[in-house]
């Protein structure tokens, strides 16, 4: 028969696996929330760079449609540009004002398509989706040709524009150049952070 020491042993272990299941579920319940706090901070930080990524991105395709409207046509543009150049170079012919009119507007084409590039490249290079992440320069170049295209079949029902391939293909010559020099600079940075981590070790 078991005494009152075996007894009185019996309700120590007791009571000792009774605060042990209630520390585990302490523990639990604290890592449960803790796990709910960081997928919640998580999600919110990865929306947040979601938007700091793509805001900036839809914000020029939107500055590209607006610049492709009648406020930006030759008419309008050259009565900024040739005041200008007049006031510059008194002596300045009107053949030579059209050709350098001319040159400002494709330029402009140039310049606007080779930002967006850069731009879609700052979005796409981070991204979660690992196809997008590894393909971010053919990416970049797609949604180039397709707002280009849009752009100029935009401008085609436009009175005051006119839209043509031509300006097409200058568009996504800017935006490849772009891509081309910025990889080239990654390709050139990655090597150089090579080189001093071989050099510190």
């Amino acid at each position: 028969m078991p005494d009152a020491h075996d007894a009185t042993q019996v309700l120590e272990f007791s009571g000792r696996l009774n605060n042990l299941r209630k520390r585990a579920l302490a523990f639990d319940t604290r890592r449960a929330g803790q796990t709910r706090a960081g997928d919640a901070s998580g999600a919110a930080s990865s929306w947040r760079g979601r938007m700091w990524r793509y805001v900036p991105l839809a914000c020029w395709i939107g500055f590209i449609f607006f610049a492709s409207t009648g406020a930006m046509s030759a008419s309008n543009t050259s009565r900024i540009i040739a005041p200008l150049f007049k006031w510059l170079f008194p002596g300045i012919s009107e053949a030579q004002l059209l050709l350098v009119h001319f040159t400002v507007r494709k330029t402009a084409h140039f310049t606007e398509y080779a930002v967006l590039a850069l731009l879609a490249a700052r979005a796409f290079i981070p991204s979660t989706r690992r196809r997008l992440r590894r393909g971010w320069f053919v990416a970049a170049l797609a949604l180039v040709a397709i707002v280009a295209l849009l752009d100029e079949y935009n401008q085609s029902f436009n009175p005051a524009r006119t839209g043509t391939i031509w300006d097409s293909l200058i568009d996504l010559a800017g935006g490849a150049t772009s891509l081309i020099v910025f990889s080239l600079w990654r390709r050139r940075r990655r090597r150089g952070r090579e080189t001093r981590r071989a050099t510190d070790e």
